[in-house]
């Protein structure tokens, strides 16, 4: 774990804010010479606190107006099965996120698509043949109430 003061931490909630803040900006709003704040960006980025930078994206004006949760259950719970689910599903484009989960299913997919006939072409040709899927859930999202939220740093 990285130890993080005070301006490390203002740092990382104002690139949460403002990832394309200028430097000489940033540097201004935590109170340190553009060098100094500079070499903490880089100490940050070497560290795998900061991951990496990328556009958010309106996905409404994309034509991606359905947001859709999905359980996934898969026949077996070994580790090959695991491996072998995990695998394809990262290179299944449609797949925004996919998290193995505790509980009374394996994984919580999600998944972004222009409407339901996309959604039920996706389940069919993709999500259900994956390797090891027994059975899905769906979950159709209403309403984004918060999503995509700054990390509390």
């Amino acid at each position: 774990m990285t130890d993080l003061d005070r301006i490390d931490r203002r740092i990382l909630a104002l690139l949460q804010e403002d990832g394309r803040l200028p430097a000489v900006e940033l540097a201004e709003r935590v109170g340190l010479s553009p060098t100094s704040t500079g070499e903490r960006l880089r100490r940050l980025q070497k560290e795998g606190v900061i991951q990496g930078f990328r556009a958010r994206l309106d996905p409404r004006r994309l034509g991606l107006e359905l947001l859709v949760f999905v359980e996934v259950s898969l026949d077996k719970t070994t580790p090959d099965v695991f491996e072998r689910f995990a695998a394809a599903v990262r290179r299944a484009p449609e797949v925004l996120e996919c998290h193995m989960v505790a509980g009374g299913f394996d994984y919580l997919v999600k998944t972004r698509v222009a409407d339901m006939a996309a959604y039920r072409r996706f389940l069919g040709e993709s999500l259900l043949a994956l390797p090891g899927v027994r059975e899905t859930r769906t979950y159709a999202v209403m309403e984004e109430v918060k999503s995509d939220g700054p990390l509390p740093v």
